[in-house]
């Protein structure tokens, strides 16, 4: 057995979820923070027997993509602001950080 994390986009968590519960992955969903873009996530955990680890990786790779979105710079806190550029920039955000991890020993009460 597995535990599968998987970190999405906000943009992304409820089709994923809906794929989730449309191929029987039970799973728990947390609310995070990205700290990069300091932006909405959603991390899911799923425990998965060895033989559907893939299966759910490639759910995840095919539902959470990447896209280009406009982020407006952070200010910067002390140090030198001389070469702040205060404009929007585009950056390549979506897709799925994700770990899977052994499972030692699994109970269900």
């Amino acid at each position: 057995m597995k535990m599968v994390i998987a970190i999405v986009q906000d943009q992304d968590s409820g089709i994923l979820s809906d794929k989730l519960m449309e191929h029987n992955f039970r799973a728990t969903k947390l609310s995070t923070t990205g700290g990069f873009l300091r932006a909405g996530n959603t991390t899911f955990m799923c425990g998965v027997n060895d033989d559907r680890v893939d299966f759910l990786l490639n759910l995840i790779k095919d539902t959470c993509g990447n896209r280009e979105q406009m982020v407006a710079p952070v200010t910067p806190m002390g140090g030198n602001a001389d070469s702040y550029v205060p404009f929007p920039v585009e950056v390549e955000v979506g897709g799925a950080t994700v770990f899977v991890l052994p499972v030692e020993h699994y109970n269900q009460y």
